[in-house]
Order: structure tokens, then C-alpha cells, then sequence
């Protein structure tokens, strides 16, 4: 039997189980078990990918996890913990002599061991396999055959953003100049973007699309997500579900409202201004031309035609979920409460009902709870690096 499953594919590890560093810029809370039981025990995450999972000291400590009996290796793929399963991943960075920039990507595995070879295979291309998302010397259509071979999914990162993504650094216009788009699984959007500005680019309709949170931190996990129907959450039932097999399918993406994403709009990199590219590129505050530019204007320029109903096809919905902690009004005691007597947040952002919502939270939480559900809150757009934010409501 089908059901629907809550996948985020995108987190971050911070330190290893010794305290070493892995994703420098992560929090130290960020372990590989504070991970899993934040996902299944208070996000209400299925299915988790960890994309640092390459890192030996975090590849021991799965190992361990496994002997010990505290996580399960399925044989369709995908380590279980709990009520979630893991897809182990690694996010490397390329920049070889075709990319214009450095760019990010995803590979999956549905073992710990194809994970160990992916790790070797690392060790002797990149300065510190210790590490997250460290560059690798070699060209990315080697990296993609590699991953291939071990039985791996291949994902573009957070395409758009300005920073070390395809679009947004990588290339002048395609992705096939710098990938072969036979050996690309899905394209992960970022934060800043959602299915309808992304369709506009006639190369990626033919790639499923993924919302993830890129968290770095616990309380980012599940910021982004999707709905999957799978027979269970596993590796293989993934895998079914982004070729649209056999009943399994991406029933929604669920994502920040792009202008809550902080690469949304153009701005200043010397003030922060945001600048208007039909008045020009020069800043109007402090008449500095750098720029960080943003999602929505590098994906107008890439787009041949507006988006119609028929361009996108049978693309699942694109719903813009409001994380809880977006919430205005919404302190760390009322959240605790909230998941103390619901549950998890996904029961919160989609399944407890007013009535019920109203006996823990106050009025003007609830509301916004309600309105964030209807898409119906105001927001200010984001860019250069700061989030957009959610205008309290008048209740």
C-alpha cells in the first residue's frame, strides 16, 4: 500500500561525535544523532538526507549506530532510525575548467559501504575529505559516472543562488556545459526559487524538482520539504518516486514563499540596497556597482517564454509553507507547548485544527498559523544574504 511520506534531503552536519568540526559553518548541536531525533521525533521527517555522510569520523559512527543496533540497514537502502530513514549523502563542490564558478552538488547512496567507496574516491581528489562540501579536482562528468557506478542519485544544489550553484555561478546558460543531463536524478531548487520560476527554464522541465531546507541548524530542518507516495520510505522507493514509477510520485513540494529566501532580490554588496536591473546596475544609495544578484532576476534572464499550465505538465503543486519559526509572535516556550501536546511540526503546519490549536497557543499565533496555511500572510522580500520576513498581522 501507497502512503505519504515528509522528505527533507538537505542537512547539514556540524561537529562529529568527537566534537571535530564537519560543516564549519553549522551549529554544534548539528551530530549525526541529534539530527536523527530532531527529524523524527519533533520535525516529523521520513525521509532525512545527511550530505556529509562522506566524512570518515561520521562514517564510523553509522557503523557503530548499526552494530549497536540503535539503526537498521534496509535492504531496499536507506539506514532506519526510529521513524525516519537516512539517505546517506555527500555535498561536494566542483570547479573545473568548464564551470565559469564553483558549484554545488548532491550524491546519494543507499548503503554505508557504497558510501565508503565514495569516500576513498574523494580521499584522493579533495584536500580534506574531513570536512563538508570541500572543492574536488575533477571534471563533474567523471563525478557523475562515479556516482553512477556506485549504485548513486546525482543532484544539482540550491541551483540558483549567486553563490556556488549552476545557474547562479556556474555556467553562462545550461547546465550541459557543465553536466550531461542524462546523469542528473532531480534539480534542488533552493530557497529562493519555487516550481513556477523555475519552469520557465525550458531545460530543467524535464527534471522532477526538490524543496530542501539546507539546514545548519536543528531548527532549519524541514523548512523545506516535499510529500512523497512510497510504498515505505526507502533508497529504492526514492528512487522510484523521481521517475514517476509504479505509483510512486512527488505528491507536493513544500518551500518558503521566495521572497522569504535571501537571494530573492538583487542588491548592493557594499550597502544592501536593493537594486532595480531595469534602472541599471548601479546602486542608487551609495553608487557602488557590486552587486549580489538575485534568484528573481538570473532566472527571468535564462527564461525563453512565460510559464503556461501545459510547460509545466504534470509538475506536483508548489505550496509555500511558512516554517514555524517565521511565525510572528511565535516564542520557544508556545513552540514547545505546541509539539509537546501535537506532536511534531508537520501535524502543526497541516493537520491540528483551530479549535484544538486555540487550547495551547494564543489567538494571534493561531491566526498566523492559519493565514501562513492559506498563503495569505504579508511578507518582505529577501536578498544579499538576508531572509525576507513575515509582517505581523492586525488580529
Amino acid at each position: 500500500m501507497l502512503n505519504t511520506y515528509y522528505a527533507d534531503l538537505h542537512v547539514h552536519i556540524g561537529r562529529s561525535r568527537s566534537g571535530k568540526p564537519v560543516k564549519i559553518t553549522g551549529a554544534r548541536t548539528l551530530t549525526l544523532s541529534n539530527i536523527l531525533e530532531m527529524a523524527s521525533s519533533v520535525k516529523g521527517i521520513n525521509l532525512l538526507g545527511i550530505i556529509d555522510c562522506h566524512v570518515p569520523e561520521v562514517i564510523d559512527e553509522m557503523e557503530e549506530m548499526l552494530a549497536a543496533g540503535e539503526m537498521i540497514e534496509h535492504p531496499e537502502g536507506g539506514l532506519w532510525y526510529q521513524n525516519v530513514c537516512l539517505l546517506p549523502g555527500s555535498e561536494i563542490e566542483i570547479y573545473d575548467e568548464n564551470c565559469k564558478g564553483p558549484v554545488h552538488v548532491l550524491s546519494f547512496f543507499p548503503t554505508v559501504e557504497k558510501m565508503k567507496h565514495f569516500s576513498l574516491y574523494l580521499r584522493g581528489r579533495m584536500k580534506n575529505v574531513t570536512l563538508s562540501s570541500q572543492r574536488i579536482y575533477e571534471s563533474a562528468h567523471n563525478l557523475q559516472r562515479v556516482t553512477k557506478e556506485l549504485g548513486g542519485l546525482f543532484i544539482p544544489a540550491h541551483v540558483f543562488t549567486p553563490h556556488k550553484s549552476v545557474y547562479g555561478k556556474g555556467v553562462k546558460s545550461s547546465l550541459s556545459e557543465i553536466f550531461l543531463p542524462e546523469l542528473i536524478d532531480a534539480i534542488e531548487l533552493g530557497l529562493s526559487s519555487d516550481t513556477n520560476m523555475a519552469d520557465g527554464i525550458e531545460e530543467l522541465r524535464q527534471f522532477p524538482f526538490l524543496s530542501n531546507s539546507d539546514a545548519h541548524s536543528l531548527e532549519k530542518i524541514g523548512r523545506e520539504y516535499q510529500t512523497i507516495q512510497m510504498e515505505k520510505p526507502t533508497f529504492a522507493e526514492f528512487k522510484l518516486a523521481l521517475i514517476n514509477k509504479e505509483g510512486r510520485r512527488i505528491t507536493a513540494n513544500y518551500g518558503l514563499d521566495p521572497r522569504l529566501g535571501k537571494y530573492y532580490e538583487t542588491t548592493c554588496a557594499k550597502c544592501s540596497a536593493f537594486i532595480y536591473e531595469e534602472k541599471g546596475m548601479k546602486c542608487a544609495e551609495c553608487k557602488s556597482t557590486a552587486v549580489i544578484r538575485g534568484v528573481r532576476n538570473r532566472i527571468n534572464e535564462l527564461s525563453a517564454k512565460p510559464v503556461t499550465p501545459t510547460d509545466r505538465g504534470e509538475r506536483p503543486p508548489y505550496i509555500h509553507q511558512v516554517p514555524l519559526e517565521f511565525i510572528p509572535a511565535l516564542g520557544p516556550k508556545t513552540l514547545q507547548k505546541l509539539r509537546d501536546h501535537f506532536g511534531t511540526d508537520m501535524a502543526v503546519l497541516h493537520d491540528i485544527e483551530e479549535k484544538d490549536l486555540r487550547t495551547v497557543a494564543p489567538q494571534a499565533v493561531v491566526r498566523h498559523i492559519l493565514l501562513a496555511r492559506e498563503g495569505k500572510l504579508s511578507l518582505k522580500a529577501g536578498g544579499g544574504g538576508t531572509y525576507g520576513k513575515v509582517a505581523q498581522q492586525q488580529i
